[in-house]
């Protein structure tokens, strides 16, 4: 069986280790949420969280994430300070028993939506993205000069309309789902702040931060290969360019340039189908064939998109993302590696994501990571490995 995982923010999380065992997850996917981007994660800090999934008779299956200070993704300041802690970062989390590192390569924001409480059909609350939304922040609010090139003429237009009847506290609540940081991003800022770091790439171009990933995987992936620590680079999300920030990991190309740099099993990704998925360019399915045999840790959830860079974030087995054939791709990867002995058989996947719903509707929720939501995720994901891997004997 796969080995199922839940995302878990540390003591401050709303939701227990006792209430995620009873979820059916084993496995658990964390970070040291206090410790500052850029610094050393001691093997004491490691144990000591390490010891308190245990003792609630869980492990700590993934890391989620070991943050890239931004200073390494621009090669500026102390840069080279921060992937040194890095490595001896891998080395402690490797000698300590955890094995599979979630980390990403994108500038200033982790992930990005424009409402977190978009009213879904069946009356729960789901993660959206509208462009117009977006480009309104960007243009109107941001004031970032020339945003209107890097949008369509319709996008402009509709961004203009948009604005225009945008209360203050519409345009207070839109600039803090933007720029407050999501779950997985470990910084904040300010708008004045938020405008400073913008600035900091404005020479960065993608080739360039193409170039600086590469440099940082040379760094890094030796020493994930010493202590058997496997890496798994997240997609962006969504997967193209915002506010004129480069983004390098957002289509099968990009991917596999990766991947390719170094040659090496703990050089992978983090298959996030919700990710790629918003991205009408992307033939999800087609990427999990293509990129099976570098999946270290995978993502599940679905989202409904259009051409016009909109998208909703949707229930696992519905939305326009093929989850079963994705499912079937990872396990059969998964018996591939069996036979051929690797020890890198197992592939953790999560649930990611979640409509607010049932008694998690007006409680205090890191968006998306709900209780309810994601337990129906993980009961989808379980029933449906069932059915797959009983079709897969059927046919063998």
């Amino acid at each position: 069986m796969i080995e199922q995982t839940w995302r878990w923010y540390g003591p401050k999380d709303r939701i227990t280790l006792n209430e995620i065992k009873q979820t059916g997850a084993t496995g658990i996917v964390t970070a040291l949420h206090h410790i500052p981007n850029g610094e050393l994660w001691t093997v004491k800090e490691i144990q000591k969280r390490k010891s308190e999934i245990e003792a609630a008779g869980l492990h700590w299956s993934v890391v989620e994430s070991v943050p890239v200070h931004e200073d390494i993704k621009k090669q500026t300041g102390n840069w080279k300070t921060y992937i040194e802690n890095y490595k001896s970062t891998i080395k402690n989390l490797g000698e300590t028993g955890i094995h599979t590192v979630c980390y990403n390569f994108m500038p200033v924001l982790d992930w990005s939506r424009t409402n977190l409480k978009l009213q879904f059909k069946d009356g729960s609350l789901a993660l959206g993205y509208e462009q117009k939304a977006f480009a309104a922040f960007d243009i109107y609010v941001l004031k970032r000069p020339n945003a209107e090139k890097d949008y369509s003429t319709k996008t402009v237009l509709e961004a203009k309309t948009y604005f225009e009847k945008m209360s203050s506290n519409d345009i207070e609540q839109l600039t803090n789902t933007v720029i407050k940081g999501l779950p997985g991003a470990e910084e904040s800022y300010t708008l004045e702040q938020f405008q400073e770091v913008i600035e900091d790439y404005k020479e960065i171009s993608p080739e360039k931060l193409r170039k600086h990933l590469f440099d940082f995987l040379s760094a890094i992936i030796p020493v994930a290969e010493e202590y058997g620590v496997r890496m798994a680079i997240h997609p962006d999300d969504p997967p193209w360019s915002l506010l004129g920030l480069p983004r390098v990991v957002s289509t099968i190309e990009d991917a596999k340039s990766i991947v390719q740099h170094i040659d090496s099993i703990v050089n992978g990704i983090t298959f996030c189908t919700g990710s790629w998925g918003a991205g009408y360019f992307n033939d999800v399915s087609k990427m999990a064939k293509e990129l099976a045999y570098r999946i270290n840790f995978a993502h599940l959830r679905n989202v409904k998109r259009d051409r016009d860079f909109n998208f909703n974030e949707d229930y696992l087995l519905e939305g326009d993302v093929d989850i079963y054939e994705v499912l079937q791709v990872i396990i059969e990867e998964e018996e591939n590696r069996k036979e051929n002995g690797r020890s890198d058989c197992s592939i953790p996947i999560r649930p990611d994501h979640g409509n607010q719903m049932l008694g998690d509707i007006g409680q205090e929720n890191n968006p998306g990571y709900s209780l309810y939501g994601r337990m129906k995720g993980l009961a989808e994901i379980r029933g449906l490995e069932l059915g797959i891997r009983k079709s897969i004997m059927e046919n063998d």
